[in-house]
């Protein structure tokens, strides 16, 4: 195998990937506020406590669509039989849901429906309508067609993060056919291990790639991930303040920008971690190529459309739990920006819908990832 053969090549994943695992009836969902100081799983029992997570950023972006997903394996086989361990899936453990439970068809559906909805209700940006009612719907059809819900409803949420975890295995390398020898990256908040997946894999193929990373106040997730998981996947990378995202481009330090997306909109434009918008007006007057990672849909037409979540202003004026300000002074914290799509240069799409149909790995690929070699500690 030549040193540019993208084919074969294993992808190292990262734990931000996939930070989610099922262990019978408890969710296991890494806390990404600890890192990079600890790798620790919080356990989590029921919707409350998944609602909690999501809130709480204890994990974020793709982290958060898949505690949304599995939250309903958890409900399902609640008050039933657990699985034996080892008997994994692309869900990231067992098959919850897949044992007769005790809970009457008519009271389970119910209990889909109210998770369903206080799911929706966690965080009003993200998209999670979107996938509660591909559940909710699977639950209908199994009413509909006499098909016991505890088995069939797993399945198809199963089947469903199986084409996920393999389309977002094909945008890795999508990526890392952007990232050229000799560029050097600029990237704002954290795209849930996909960017420095491609980083590892464009250094395999001998591409020389540098990255900057903006720190992403209040949270910091380029500090604390971003920069962390690029270099754990061994990349070259500058960590910088997110108000030096001009002074950095007017330099001519970077030539790339590649950014994720919380919401994309029918018409291209997409929702991302406040700050993501000026770097893209940036970007543009300096002619730099901005790329972004979207998830399409249709459901909502364009920007104006999407509901920007306004977070406590608590989460601005303080740090480590600790006043940055003194005296009364108000905060307004929008957690995101909507940037329209006039400003991307090219979107590399996930068409989560596309993962509802049978997919095919082809057999000149090796889809196969090496997981993080790390042991996590559950709280």
């Amino acid at each position: 195998m030549s040193k540019r053969d993208t084919t074969t090549v294993d992808i190292k994943e990262s734990p931000l990937f996939w930070p989610t695992k099922l262990k019978g009836n408890i969710l296991l969902v890494l806390d990404e506020t600890l890192i990079p100081q600890k790798l620790r799983y919080i356990k989590v029992k029921n919707t409350k406590q998944a609602v909690d997570v999501i809130r709480q950023m204890k994990t974020r972006a793709f982290g958060q669509f898949l505690v949304v997903m599995q939250t309903f394996l958890l409900e399902i086989s609640a008050k039933g039989a657990r699985l034996p361990d080892g008997q994994g899936s692309a869900s990231g453990g067992n098959n919850v849901g897949t044992e007769h439970c005790s809970v009457p068809t008519g009271i389970l559906f119910k209990r889909i429906i109210k998770t369903a909805d206080a799911l929706n209700k966690s965080r009003p940006t993200f998209p999670f309508e979107e996938v509660t009612s591909l559940v909710v719907g699977w639950a209908r059809q199994a009413i509909e067609q006499n098909i016991d819900i505890r088995t069939f409803v797993p399945k198809r949420i199963n089947g469903y993060l199986e084409g996920i975890r393999v389309r977002r295995l094909e945008r890795v390398r999508k990526i890392a056919e952007v990232l050229k020898d000799g560029d050097s990256v600029l990237t704002h908040c954290n795209v849930s291990g996909e960017l420095a997946m491609a980083a590892r894999l464009a250094k395999q193929q001998s591409k020389r790639v540098h990255f900057f990373a903006t720190e992403t106040r209040p949270y910091f997730q380029g500090s604390k991930l971003t920069a962390w998981e690029l270099r754990r996947m061994g990349a070259d990378v500058t960590l910088i303040a997110d108000n030096a995202v001009g002074s950095v481009m007017a330099d001519k330090l970077v030539n790339k920008v590649i950014v994720g997306s919380d919401r994309s909109c029918a018409n291209g434009d997409f929702a991302n971690k406040i700050g993501t918008y000026q770097i893209a007006v940036l970007a543009n007057e300096f002619q730099i190529p901005f790329y972004v990672l979207t998830q399409p849909s249709d459901k909502i037409k364009t920007g104006k459309d999407i509901p920007v979540e306004i977070r406590n202003p608590q989460e601005l004026l303080t740090y480590l739990k600790k006043k940055t300000v003194s005296g009364v002074v108000s905060g307004f914290y929008p957690g995101f920006d909507v940037v329209p799509h006039e400003l991307v240069t090219e979107a590399i799409a996930l068409d989560v819908r596309a993962s509802l149909k049978p997919f095919h790995v082809s057999a000149t690929q090796n889809y196969s990832t090496k997981p993080p070699n790390e042991s996590f500690e559950a709280k």
